[in-house]
C-alpha cells in the first residue's frame, strides 16, 4: 500500500495495536481496507469495527487516559447496546478516531467472522498485521454507503477493486455471489450500479487494456 494514500492515521493505528494487545475482536473495513485490494484514492481515517466486552471497554479506557485522552467507558457501553459509533480523542494532537460497534448493522457480523490477516505498511511506522475485512464485505459495505450518499467516491474503490480481482491481482478470495445478493436486497438501483461496475471493471481487466 504506497504511503501517499494515507494522511494523519496516527490515532486509528495506535487504537488498532492497542485492539491487538487486549485481545478486543474487531475488524478493518471502508476505504482504508479498500486500498488493500486495490483502490487508489487517499484516505485519512480507518473504519474500525468493534465487538467489546466490558473487559475490552474498560482496557481500551485504561490504554487512553484524560485528561491528554478523551475515552469514556460509559459511552462504549452504551454505544456497543444501542449500536451507534463511539470516538476516542487525542486532544494534544486534535485527533479523533471513531469506532463503529458491531451491533450497528447485521452485515458487519459476516465481516467480523469472515476476516482475514493483510498487512500494513505506513510510513514512519514499522509494517504490522491487521484484521481485515474480506474483499466482498468491503464491496457490500461500500454500497450500503453509496445508497445513502451516492457519493462516486464509492463507485472509483469497487471499481479499481474489480478491475485487480478481475486481472487475478487481488489480495484475497471475492465471493463475487455474495455481494450480487447483498446488492440486490439493498435495491434495484444499487443491483444496477454494481452490474454496471462488473461490466466497466472486466472491460478494463481485459489483455492488451
Amino acid at each position: 500500500m504506497p504511503n501517499e494514500r494515507y494522511g494523519d492515521v496516527s490515532l486509528f493505528l495506535d487504537i488498532l495495536h492497542t485492539l491487538e494487545a487486549i485481545g478486543a475482536p474487531y475488524v478493518v473495513i471502508g476505504a482504508f481496507a479498500a486500498t488493500i485490494y486495490g483502490s487508489t484514492r487517499a484516505t485519512h481515517d480507518i473504519d474500525i469495527i468493534v465487538d467489546l466486552s466490558d473487559e475490552h471497554i474498560r482496557a481500551l479506557a485504561e490504554a487512553y487516559p484524560a485528561p491528554r485522552y478523551y475515552a469514556d467507558p460509559e459511552q462504549m457501553r452504551d454505544s456497543m447496546r444501542q449500536g451507534v459509533i463511539f470516538s476516542i480523542i487525542d486532544a494534544d494532537r486534535g485527533e479523533k478516531a471513531d469506532l463503529v460497534p458491531l451491533s450497528m448493522d447485521r452485515r458487519y457480523c459476516r465481516a467480523l467472522t469472515k476476516r482475514v490477516r493483510q498487512r500494513v505498511a505506513v510510513s514512519g511506522i514499522e509494517p504490522f498485521e491487521v484484521w481485515c475485512a474480506r474483499p466482498d464485505d468491503v464491496i457490500v459495505d461500500k454500497l450500503m454507503a453509496w445508497s445513502e450518499g451516492r457519493s462516486r467516491r464509492h463507485e472509483s474503490d469497487i471499481l479499481q477493486m474489480m478491475v485487480l480481482y478481475y486481472r487475478g491481482a487481488g489480495a484475497g478470495p471475492l465471493d463475487e455471489a455474495y455481494v450480487d445478493g447483498q446488492a440486490q436486497l439493498l435495491g434495484p438501483q444499487v443491483a444496477a450500479l454494481w452490474a454496471a461496475i462488473k461490466q466497466a471493471a472486466r472491460q478494463e481487466a481485459a489483455p492488451g487494456k
